[in-house]
């Protein structure tokens, strides 16, 4: 048995019980060091063992309870829905049931259930593969499918699903002025370049180079409709993993990227030294930043309900007891941002939500209560934007299920308001 395959898998249950257990996501469970004795090839294994698990749950349950009179503990249930997944993706079904049975044979508490994962395993492997294209898509708990139904209609939240299911590819957005070759690479409408079996990221041409970023095609509109100008003095709020930053530095503007978390910032200081482009970089409040600018980019804290397709443990380890309250740091922050906008400047709020209380609605209030603000609805004139997409109040709402056949986008809000000279 390979022992590196044994490990990645013991390393995604592990993840698993994590998130389903603890309530916990997954990058919060990376910044805390789960994968940090793995190899980079068996770190990308387990992550993705994992996310493809969390997608593909549903249906793994659906077949597990033929065979189960009552749920085992969580850390066995996860073993058998990895050996699940991975069997009905198409994996060898000898070295999936060894594996779940050496993992599980050796857990303190648990070994002595080894005979039930290999039996009930070696059943699914009989069955589970054709029995699983027949399944229904994997929904989302109801505590999300229910408002997000509401907002846009059953045909629409299927479609959502669909698209969280399949995964999300890689988008890149390539520097300005940069000659970038991707082999396999498509251009998207909107310009980004999207690779749908990557590999290994910074193997990958021009990486080192900083010729460009990993991006999703949808969170690199914001900046765009921003359109900041050379030399103008423009404010990144809430700026970490740093993806706008850079767009917005390739620009030639002077940007002060800020974020309360010095640790997120890591990533947006080494992407600054890879691509050689300069902000300055401040670790702080939001609410308490104080200064004067020519235009603003604020992404704001958000249920991140946009990113599912990417991030399909959110569903899982969230409830949305947690709306209420950023949606009122959401309506603080944009407050705060308009009173350090010069008079003429503009302000681009956006958020990775598909809630419409933190986008459309946030926007709408704004507009009755921040003095001398109007919404450009000219920003918005982008290339391979929809002009569908744009919202009664003069906003964009993008939806994961926009371009389905070239594999989604991530959920987002944007608004471009002015404010008075």
């Amino acid at each position: 048995m390979d022992d590196t395959a044994i490990t990645a898998r013991q390393s995604a249950i592990n993840l698993l019980d994590q998130v389903l257990g603890e309530g916990r996501l997954i990058p919060e469970c990376l910044a805390a060091g789960a994968l940090d004795r793995l190899e980079p090839a068996d770190r990308a294994r387990a992550q993705r063992l994992a996310t493809d698990t969390l997608r593909g749950l549903e249906r793994a349950d659906r077949l597990l309870q033929k065979h189960l009179r009552k749920y085992p503990p969580l850390p066995v249930r996860n073993a058998l829905r990895l050996g699940t997944v991975e069997l009905c993706q198409g994996e060898a079904a000898h070295g999936v049931v060894n594996a779940m049975v050496t993992i599980v044979s050796r857990h303190r508490h648990h070994g002595h259930l080894k005979g039930l994962v290999n039996a009930v395993l070696r059943k699914i492997a009989a069955e589970g593969p054709e029995a699983w294209d027949k399944l229904r898509v994997p929904r989302l708990p109801k505590w999300l499918r229910k408002p997000l139904a509401q907002a846009w209609g059953g045909d629409a939240m299927a479609a959502m699903e669909a698209v969280h299911f399949a995964g999300a590819p890689l988008d890149i957005t390539p520097r300005a002025g940069a000659q970038v070759d991707l082999p396999g690479a498509r251009v998207l409408p909107t310009g980004s370049l999207r690779l749908t079996a990557p590999g290994q990221i910074s193997a990958l041409p021009g990486f080192a180079e900083g010729a460009w970023w990993v991006q999703d095609a949808a969170a690199a509109l914001p900046a765009r409709v921003l359109a900041a100008q050379p030399g103008e003095k423009v404010l990144d709020l809430c700026a970490a993993p740093g993806g706008k930053t850079l767009q917005l530095a390739a620009a030639g503007a002077e940007v002060v990227a800020l974020d309360i978390s010095d640790a997120r910032l890591g990533r947006l200081r080494d992407n600054l030294g890879r691509t050689g482009l300069s902000a300055q970089v401040v670790v702080g409040d939001a609410l308490e930043h104080a200064g004067e600018y020519d235009a603003i980019l604020l992404d704001a804290p958000c249920s991140a309900t946009g990113t599912i397709r990417r991030h399909p443990d959110l569903p899982f380890a969230k409830d949305g007891s947690e709306f209420a309250g950023l949606i009122e740091l959401q309506a603080q922050m944009l407050a705060h941002a308009w009173s350090l906008l010069k008079p003429g400047g503009r302000l681009v709020y956006c958020t990775c939500s598909l809630l419409p209380d933190e986008g459309e609605v946030q926007v709408e209030a704004a507009l009755e209560s921040l003095p001398g603000a109007t919404i450009d609805r000219a920003a918005l004139a982008l290339p391979g934007v929809d002009p569908a997409w744009i919202t009664p109040e003069g906003g964009l709402r993008l939806r994961p299920d926009y371009w389905a056949d070239l594999g989604g986008m991530d959920g987002f809000y944007i608004a471009c308001l002015i404010k008075a000279a």
